[in-house]
């Protein structure tokens, strides 16, 4: 096999040292060796570059385009499939070569990445988002019709569920499916119709049983989850991650780190539902109002977090956002009181770490797959670095 030498640049490995000049060594899709130097039969030339381990977004929505509900109704069903391929493909160009989709993306897609049928990151699927009648996932309106964000069909189940036996035979179906992760919601949300972000939804005892089947089919469980009561429910219940957690407070965030659980903050989500708004997209004013009162109290919150020590990966809720635009995550991250060094490990190291993938990718250490970004200047300059991103790098194959 040929031998990959990426010679002249700095390292960022993503572990608690600092950046230094080294050489690393591809071969047959993973890190062979990191030092000064190596050998290998081609060279790639990295001076003046940092090099990064590939990023990850822990929350992202590929199947989702826009969010502007009247586009949405009068979009052919099938057309999501090809608005994916640009999804992904703007994700990888952000550096981003593993994400967690969190409800969207089928078996189907995941496989075509995977064949390299389309470009775009390694995903894991968690197909729906479960929710109680009237939750966050059911699109109920007022005139009695229904507006769904996403339809079911073969592959891809109703996301409604109630009541404990139903939990158990939907988490089921999901494995069976090809879920790799479980998404339930919580609380209520932004942009669902009929409920408040700040009220909890479904029982301990669903929440419970829904990981207990995770569980037995080994994979881990996410939670939408912004109301406090819903965030300590999903806690308490052994959900590995708690998404966007809009309203913790203070016994929450002590849950948290008694329990290891993940905070997946999402702070560019509401602002983007406000920027899509102003720019045209149709999205009810219940749904603006939820946007504008959560801003500041999510962006408190995940300061107060930052500060207890909890453990942070990034995700963005991309497709309520533009795709291609994750990176902007990290600089509102570094104003809620990381350091750029901890956004960028949040990003990798961390976000591995909740998916389950720290043996395989995360940092750059020998062994680990070849997932590396090439970045001109300060890597700590989390503002301006989508711009200087200059060659991405997934299974020691350069897709940008």
């Amino acid at each position: 096999m040929t031998r990959l030498l990426f010679q002249g640049g700095s390292v960022f490995d993503a572990t608690d040292t600092p950046p230094a000049f080294a050489d690393v060594v591809v071969e047959d899709g993973r890190i062979l060796e990191i030092g000064s130097g190596l050998d290998g039969d081609q060279a790639i030339d990295c001076t003046g570059l940092h090099l990064l381990p590939g990023l990850f977004d822990t929350h992202v929505h590929v199947m989702l385009g826009h969010i502007d509900m009247w586009k949405l109704v009068q979009t052919p069903f099938s057309y999501r499939f090809f608005e994916a391929s640009k999804n992904l493909a703007a994700t990888l160009q952000a550096g981003i070569t593993t994400v967690r989709d969190a409800g969207g993306a089928d078996l189907g897609v995941k496989q075509a990445v995977a064949d390299g049928l389309i470009a775009g990151p390694r995903m894991q699927i968690s197909l729906i988002m479960l929710s109680q009648t009237g939750g966050h996932g059911d699109g109920w309106m007022a005139s009695g019709g229904t507006v769904e964000l996403f339809s079911p069909y073969p592959g891809m189940p109703e996301g409604i569920v109630d009541g404990v036996d139903e939990m158990r035979r939907k988490v089921r179906e999901l494995v069976r499916d090809g879920a790799d992760v479980i998404k339930v919601a919580t609380s209520g949300g932004v942009l669902s119709p009929r409920d408040e972000p700040a009220h909890a939804h479904f029982r301990l005892a669903e929440l419970e049983v829904l990981v207990e089947e995770a569980k037995a089919a080994g994979i881990s469980v996410m939670a939408h989850a912004q109301a406090t009561i819903g965030i300590k429910n999903a806690i308490q219940a052994g959900i590995r991650s708690i998404d966007h957690g809009i309203y913790l407070d203070d016994q929450a965030i002590e849950m948290m780190l008694e329990r290891g659980t993940f905070l997946v903050p999402t702070l560019v989500a509401p602002t983007g539902v406000l920027r899509a708004a102003q720019a045209g997209a149709q999205i009810p004013e219940a749904s603006l109002a939820k946007a504008r009162e959560v801003i500041e109290v999510h962006r408190d919150s995940f300061r107060r977090a930052v500060q207890a020590g909890v453990k942070i990966a990034m995700g963005t809720d991309t497709g309520v956002t533009p795709h291609g635009e994750n990176l902007a995550e990290l600089a509102l991250m570094v104003e809620g009181g990381m350091t750029p060094h901890q956004a960028l490990v949040a990003a990798t190291r961390t976000a591995a770490e909740l998916m389950g993938l720290e043996a395989e990718l995360g940092t750059l250490e020998p062994g680990k797959r070849a997932d590396m970004v090439l970045v001109e200047g300060d890597p700590f300059d989390v503002s301006s670095l989508p711009d200087r991103i200059t060659q991405v790098w997934k299974d020691g194959r350069r897709v940008v």
